[in-house]
């Protein structure tokens, strides 16, 4: 194939999705997207240019309605002609037609011209695309000591985001609804809508969480055990709420908005005020039977080890988590374990430290870094995954994502030099759970209102 026949097409995403970075996408002649060995792609198997969400491979899609995989087609494209969907799912050009006309009927999508051409010659064929201002969702992470918000239409454009700082102390039901009920004002406030135009809520927490029924068998952040979370805050909102954990909504993040999106297969560990992980599967997250899937952070790693904040003892999280490399800090700096020390300082003073040579602090880091090779190596072992992302505010302190550190993981994982499991940090602000929670509420209505036509009353 000669360059001639090739059109690159340059996507800025910073603005409309907060990518971390941009993307060349490459059509033939065709108007069809390529490989970059130069062979033809269906659009599954691509990262698209525009749109966002999940981009459903066939041994995915049997599990949706026709009607569904039309709708998350448009969605996964951004703008998409009929008969390229229609050569996409392998259906009749006449079956993609009524199904859009109903859709198009109920508000959901729009032509528009423009879209990727047939053939070199002619005007462009029309286009579907969804329409961003029918649905508004939200999402919130709620965490120790910071909550974030977003507010996204249907086309996951961002329209506000707002945080609040609050005490770490373990909270009640009430104080998260209190604290959630501000954080939506604050959004329905710099948007300036009513709350009543909000369709979902998507809520990512810390802990034991049951999505299906919205129960927290258990959080840090939380007083009580097995708290009927969804059902209260579905409750005072009158709104359909989804919770999850929120190792869970980082990872829809990367499914819906990042770097998974192209992959059917990749985990993402999270390390911070916890450690959590998220698997994706086929284009699915998993979750387990109630909830209590991929608890790495709670898996052991010592028999009788240190205490975890779960009330046991050896955790992986009492090795790695910011409240325990400070505790070790706490000794190592010669801090007053009676005096009250800010979280955030002591991590600081405890990098510093580390960069400028102190062989004590380096050593706490070191440990806690074979540690995680250790756990790295298990989730190879386990899951064989495409890719691991690695992300949460810890990954900032180079010590922990160190060469060292990944040459012993590659060390303990077995044909490492046969099948390489890549490894990315991934350097998302926070506001990114709160952007995978918002993916909680836009599955919600897209099998509910879009698919099913069920609206709130």
């Amino acid at each position: 194939m000669q360059t001639s026949d090739l059109l690159l097409e340059y996507v800025d995403l910073h603005g409309r999705f907060g990518f971390s970075q941009d993307y060349w996408v490459i059509y033939n002649s065709k108007g069809e997207f390529m490989s970059e060995d130069g062979s033809s792609n269906e659009i599954e198997s691509i990262f698209p240019s525009i749109g966002y969400g999940p981009i459903l491979r066939p041994s995915a899609r049997e599990a949706y309605s026709l009607r569904q995989q039309i709708f998350e087609q448009v969605r996964a494209s951004g703008q998409i002609a009929r008969a390229t969907i229609a050569r996409t799912l392998d259906v009749s050009p006449g079956s993609v037609t009524a199904l859009t006309a109903d859709l198009i009927a109920d508000g959901f999508l729009r032509e528009v011209d423009g879209g990727a051409r047939e053939s070199s010659r002619g005007r462009p064929p029309v286009a579907l695309e969804l329409v961003p201002e029918v649905l508004r969702v939200v999402g919130v992470k709620l965490s120790d000591n910071r909550h974030t918000a977003v507010l996204t239409d249907l086309g996951g454009n961002l329209l506000a985001d707002a945080f609040l700082e609050t005490k770490t102390d373990k909270k009640t039901p009430d104080d998260l609804l209190n604290d959630t009920k501000v954080l939506i004002k604050s959004l329905c406030d710099s948007a300036q809508i009513s709350q009543k135009s909000i369709s979902a809520i998507g809520v990512g927490i810390a802990g034991i969480v049951d999505c299906d029924t919205g129960v927290v068998a258990w959080s840090p952040l939380l007083e009580s055990t097995d708290t009927p979370l969804g059902s209260l805050f579905s409750e005072y909102f009158d709104t359909p709420v989804l919770i999850d954990n929120d190792a869970n909504v980082l990872t829809l993040a990367e499914l819906w908005f990042g770097a998974g999106r192209a992959l059917s297969n990749f985990v993402v560990v999270t390390i911070e005020n916890g450690v959590g992980m998220g698997f994706v599967s086929d284009n699915q997250l998993f979750r387990g039977a109630h909830g209590m899937g991929l608890e790495l952070g709670h898996t052991k790693v010592q028999l009788d080890g240190p205490l975890c904040r779960c009330g046991q003892r050896g955790c992986l999280e009492a090795y790695l988590a910011d409240y325990a490399l400070a505790h070790e800090a706490s000794t190592v700096l010669g801090l007053s374990p009676e005096k009250p020390h800010n979280l955030q300082e002591i991590l600081k003073k405890l990098y510093k430290n580390a960069s400028i040579g102190d062989q004590n602090v380096r050593t706490i880091f070191q440990r806690a870094g074979r540690y995680l090779a250790v756990a790295l190596s298990n989730i190879i072992h386990l899951f064989d995954p495409e890719l691991i992302i690695l992300s949460g505010q810890l990954m900032r302190y180079d010590f922990l994502n160190a060469e060292e550190m990944q040459n012993e993981m590659r060390a303990l994982s077995l044909y490492h030099s046969r099948h390489e499991t890549r490894i990315e940090i991934q350097s998302w602000g926070d506001m990114v759970w709160a952007r995978g929670a918002t993916a909680l509420a836009l599955t919600e209505l897209t099998k509910t209102v879009i698919v099913e036509g069920r609206q709130k009353t």
